[in-house]
């Protein structure tokens, strides 16, 4: 068994899991949004804006964020890890995967952070 420094939970199945808990969980999100748009046509700036700051769908958006968050670290990382290695990439297969994953890391710690300042400021 091969271990990673940089996979999610060091666990296939733990991994495995959270893709498929953070799926479900996002399309719980994507049915709420548009069964609203769909129960309200014509849905104007007040109304929209009174649906996604209450605490609830705050609390539900973030939950979807982190979720996404998540989703794609999984997702990335078993696109990288499969297919960025030495065999496909040469002698620097591991470098690239590493600066790959690193920048992977930067964008979505700065999504998440850009996402909770949207959710939770003013």
């Amino acid at each position: 068994m091969r271990n990673s420094a940089t996979s999610f939970s060091r666990s296939g199945v733990a991994d495995w899991l959270a893709q498929r808990v953070s799926a479900y969980i996002l399309a719980a999100y994507f049915v709420v949004i548009v069964g609203f748009l769909l129960c309200n046509p014509g849905v104007d700036y007040a109304q929209w804006h009174g649906f996604m700051t209450c605490t609830a769908m705050r609390i539900f958006s973030l939950l979807a964020l982190l979720a996404l968050a998540a989703h794609a670290w999984v997702g990335l990382w078993t696109v990288f890890t499969d297919y960025v290695t030495e065999r496909q990439m040469g002698a620097k297969a591991t470098f690239i995967r590493i600066f790959l994953q690193t920048g992977m890391a930067i964008c979505i710690f700065v999504y998440v952070v850009w996402g909770i300042q949207i959710l939770w400021g003013n």
